[in-house]
């Protein structure tokens, strides 16, 4: 490693996809600072030659001292906005507090974490990288708060970039929208009838692995948004402009899931 290393930092960090992705970036040559709530983080951080760092991705300050930080191990190359949280429910049943913190940690977070990250980049460039979800892309019965925070990610994103080409900075903003896959928080999620919907997939839940890959793959080129699989994508779209045909073949695709959800 060169004595002035290209930095990546990556939120949300100590399990799952944020670090899946951290694993990768380290194997491309970063050297990786983590962030989560969880003092694991830190532990985690180490197997892979990186810097764990507790952070709370809801607050901006968090934010500007992980900057601050990172800058002092090198340039900082890429920011991986992906801490989040996910409470399967109907909107009107869902506690006020559940409301606030999906909302401030899957949106505030990555709108926080992409504005300092652009500062950080912004003379010698660089990449965000934003973790939605396929949800991003259409209704999303059962996850509706959770679907529109990451609908707001993806439009925030692809917004985003259009800002900084109008700029002028070197800087590429990237939107990942990933099916349900086989983390952690997917699976706290189990318990909750109303996550049904996060297991119809006929193939089963994604390989977090895999959708890991993809996230990083976007690192390579200027295409803004990639969903994972890509038909489903085409299916949650269609299901947003025609939601009158969409929302009784969601009922059954819940249908099926359930089934999944509880080895029916």
């Amino acid at each position: 490693m060169s004595s002035s290393p290209t930095v990546a930092v990556v939120t949300g960090a100590a399990r799952g996809f944020g670090l899946e992705i951290a694993g990768r970036l380290a194997g491309r040559g970063h050297h990786v600072l983590l962030t989560d709530v969880d003092d694991a983080v830190r532990a985690v951080a180490g197997t892979l030659g990186g810097t764990g760092v507790v952070a709370d991705a809801r607050d901006v300050e968090e934010h500007r001292r992980v900057a601050r930080e990172a800058a002092a191990l090198g340039r900082v190359a890429v920011w991986v906005n992906n801490a989040g949280v996910a409470r399967a429910g109907k909107a009107w049943e869902h506690p006020d507090a559940d409301v606030e913190l999906t909302v401030v940690v899957n949106l505030l977070g990555v709108v926080h974490g992409s504005r300092v990250a652009v500062e950080a980049m912004r003379a010698r460039g660089g990449h965000v990288l934003n973790i939605a979800s396929m949800s991003a892309h259409g209704p999303v019965p059962g996850l509706a708060v959770y679907a529109a925070t990451k609908a707001a990610v993806l439009n925030f994103t692809t917004s985003l970039q259009g800002d900084l080409d109008l700029a002028g900075f070197p800087i590429r903003a990237h939107a990942l929208c990933p099916d349900a896959a086989d983390t952690a928080l997917v699976r706290a999620a189990r318990a909750q009838p109303d996550s049904a919907i996060l297991f119809s997939q006929r193939g089963g839940l994604l390989d977090a692995g895999a959708v890991a890959d993809a996230a990083v793959a976007l690192l390579d080129g200027r295409r803004v948004v990639r969903s994972v699989p890509a038909h489903r994508a085409v299916m949650a779209r269609t299901g947003a402009l025609i939601p009158r045909i969409a929302l009784p073949v969601l009922a059954r695709m819940r249908a099926a899931g359930e089934k999944r959800r509880t080895g029916g």
